[in-house]
Order: C-alpha cells, then structure tokens, then sequence
C-alpha cells in the first residue's frame, strides 16, 4: 500500500506536535523554533499561543485540556479550560527534567511522555538518562532504557505502548523490538492496531505483528502525524516547514 500525501500549509520553520480537537473540529500544532503552536481549521492557519516556550508535543487529556511538552522550561504542561496553564511535570527525584519531547494520556487519566535532550546543552543536564515517564499525580518511571526515546502512542485497547527509539532504528514495546525502521519518530494507530511511524524518508506504516505494510510518500522528512477530521480517516502530518495530510482507509485512535 503506497499513499502520497498532500500539502495543505506550509512556510513554517521545524513542525511537530499535531493534535486534533474534535470538540472544535480543528487540529494543533507546534512550530518549535518559531516559538508557536498554530490552530488549522477550515484550510486556514493562525497563531493559537505565542509564545509556546519551545512546545515540542502535544496531546489531549480525558477532559479536553491540552497537555504539551516544553523545550524551553523542560516541562509538560496542561492548559486549563479557562485558558491557565499550569506544569504537571518538571522533576524527576528532585533532577531537572532533560527536554520533554513527546506525550500521550490514557483514557482514564495517567499522562505518559519521553523526556530526551536534544534541546539541552550537555552541561545542564541534571539527569544521567533519557527515560519514559508517567504522570499520576506524581512522575514516574516507566524506562530508563532507551538510546533517545522519542515518539510514543498507546493501542486502540491502552493495552500497549509503542516507543519510538530514534538511534536505536527501532519502535519498542516494553523490552521487545516490535519493528525496525530508520529513525523513528511520532507515532500513531489505527483502529485495526495499524502502527502509523513518522521515518526518515515516509510514514511506514506496520500492522499488528510488526510487519511492514505500507507507506505514505511526502516531500519533506515527517515528524509527527495524527488523526482528525469528523471521521478520523485523515492522517495529518507534521513534516518540517509543512503541513500534510492523507486520506486513510481505517479510522485512526
């Protein structure tokens, strides 16, 4: 199966972070050095937060607020309903956190993201490790394991979470190799147990038992993707300087 995908915005400087918000009909998304997230809706782009502290990933919690990962602060945050945004994770035993990068909530609460350091200099780290946390009233550990953990996404059932090791050329789940692929990034799945892999050259896409199925062929390097629209068959895709999408045959989670 080969998809193509088509742009629909670009003159962005690096994308990352989509989100779509089905109460609104509309998708988010971060441009990390532009210091933005922007709002999509309608086929029209504007600026939704300046600034955005460096925002890398983004996601929504049970009750719709937006929970994202910030370079700038080295934190993730919620933003409230009423528009306040408070941290829910900035330390781990005490250690400044490295650069939250991306995150994910299960349905019935519990915020799971990676915390690499790509955006932070050798000399202020303050953890030794790159590690996979959880966010229940307080951070846990859930991996300390991995090379640079990056992108991550829970099955349709929460029964598994892929994790995305970008140096390592691999998607994980749990302490096994579920597929190898050439620098792995967000991730996303369909309602089939489809694993959608931003990579090096397209999305790849893999099914159930780890075995390459398909692509979808964009122009640029992709970075981060997720599902929307009313049906929720439209792939968006962050794909440096632009936005894409592609139409899906199976619904996306």
């Amino acid at each position: 199966m080969k998809l193509d995908a088509e742009r629909v915005a670009g003159g962005f400087q690096f994308l990352e972070g989509p989100v779509w918000v089905a109460s609104r009909q509309e998708l988010l998304f971060s441009d990390i050095p532009a210091n933005r997230i922007y709002r999509w809706k309608d086929g029209s782009v504007e600026v939704w937060r300046e600034p955005s502290h460096l925002a890398n990933g983004n996601t929504l919690d049970p009750q719709g607020r937006l929970v994202t990962c910030e370079h700038e602060t080295r934190r993730v945050t919620r933003t409230e309903l009423d528009g306040t945004i408070v941290p829910v994770a900035t330390h781990f035993e005490g250690k400044r956190l490295n650069s939250p990068n991306d995150v994910v909530c299960k349905r019935d609460g519990p915020i799971y993201f990676t915390d690499p350091p790509y955006a932070v200099k050798p000399e202020d780290r303050e953890l030794d490790f790159q590690g996979v946390f959880r966010v229940d009233e307080t951070v846990e550990l859930v991996a300390r394991d991995f090379i640079k953990p990056n992108g991550l996404c829970f099955s349709a059932d929460e029964s598994t979470l892929f994790v995305a090791d970008t140096e390592a050329g691999h998607v994980r789940v749990g302490d096994r190799v579920f597929c190898k692929v050439e620098r792995p990034d967000g991730m996303r799945v369909d309602a089939a147990g489809n694993l959608y892999v931003a990579a090096l050259k397209a999305v790849e896409i893999f099914d159930p038992r780890g075995n390459r199925i398909g692509e979808i062929n964009l122009p640029e390097r992709p970075a981060n993707l997720a599902f929307g629209d009313a049906d929720r068959q439209t792939l968006y895709i962050c794909a440096r300087t632009s936005l894409y999408r592609a139409r899906v045959a199976i619904a996306g989670r």
